[in-house]
């Protein structure tokens, strides 16, 4: 007989500074069942994980919930910075009683994964870095200000096709229509204040000097063809920190939650089981690592690791 699934509790709660934060909390399958918190991209929810949850709801206790100013949180704009949503998440933790966490984000909902295991390490006991970057170039930088310029003139609808282009490959759009319109359609019904206040987040976050300090294991995962956050991106995290797994997935882009949901729940679950290391033997490990991806790394591009 198949095990029930866990039940989901739809919650709410006010921040310190005021703001409602809509969350989804499902409860551990089992005593002493891993936790993990699932933090989703910019302008869009905590839908893109679905998939993903789908697969992982046996395995462990998941927190999902939408930023301040995105899906179903209070949407009221302000100055938008990495560390006030990381604040959010350590507040959210309180909230369900969590101690820590495993914690997982996609692109937006990386570097907020990445302020929280620096500010507030003891909450992060491992970290799932997805499609993102611990900082966007300056050419990148001045887009995501361009990109909300863009949303103000012609409105958010006017961006969809850039998005669903640089969100999904060819191929997904075309198998997969239902998935996309829906993920457009979250990003259609955004605040535009608040929008614009999340790419002025992303613009101005560097957390390039959280990186070093890092002694938990941390799983990071790209597409191989992320425009966003491309795979240079993803092996200078892996290169700074020292107890990281890399993967790539062969053909995919920028929401890989979406679009490879049994890839990352599958990385996820994998990373949920690891333990720590110590330093001198992690970097052991990191260095001949690093010796077989120099050796290797035209065939685990196409393999989906590096």
């Amino acid at each position: 007989m198949k095990p029930m699934p866990p039940l989901a509790d739809e919650g709410r709660f006010a921040t310190s500074d005021g703001v409602t934060i809509a969350f989804t909390l499902r409860a551990a399958p089992y005593p002493d069942a891993p936790r993990i918190v699932l933090i989703h991209s910019l302008a869009l929810d905590c839908g893109i994980w679905d998939g993903v949850v789908g697969t992982m709801k046996n395995d462990a206790a998941i927190l999902t919930y939408d930023c301040r100013g995105h899906g179903r949180s209070e949407r009221r704009a302000g100055t938008f910075t990495a560390e006030l949503f990381a604040r959010d998440v350590a507040e959210l933790l309180d909230r369900v009683g969590w101690p820590d966490a495993t914690v997982a984000g996609c692109s937006m909902g990386g570097c907020v994964a990445l302020a929280l295991a620096g500010l507030y390490p003891q909450r992060a006991s491992r970290l799932g870095l997805i499609d993102t970057t611990a900082w966007y170039d300056p050419e990148a930088a001045a887009n995501f200000r361009k990109r909300a310029a863009a949303a103000r003139e012609a409105g958010m609808a006017g961006l969809a096709d850039f998005q669903a282009a640089r969100w999904f490959s060819e191929e997904f759009r075309a198998r997969c229509p239902e998935l996309v319109h829906r993920a457009l359609d979250v990003f259609v019904a955004n605040d535009f204040e608040c929008y614009a206040a999340s790419c002025a987040l992303l613009a101005d976050a560097d957390l390039r000097p959280l990186l070093a300090s890092f002694r938990i294991p941390v799983a990071i995962v790209v597409g191989e063809d992320d425009a966003a956050t491309p795979v240079g991106m993803a092996r200078h995290l892996h290169d700074a920190i020292a107890q990281s797994t890399l993967a790539i997935l062969p053909g995919a882009r920028h929401l890989t939650p979406i679009e490879r949901p049994d890839r990352i729940a599958a990385e996820l679950l994998h990373l949920l089981r690891r333990a720590r290391v110590t330093t001198s033997t992690n970097r052991r490990s990191k260095a001949t690592t690093k010796t077989r991806r120099r050796s290797t790394r035209t065939k685990n591009t196409k393999e989906g690791k590096g």
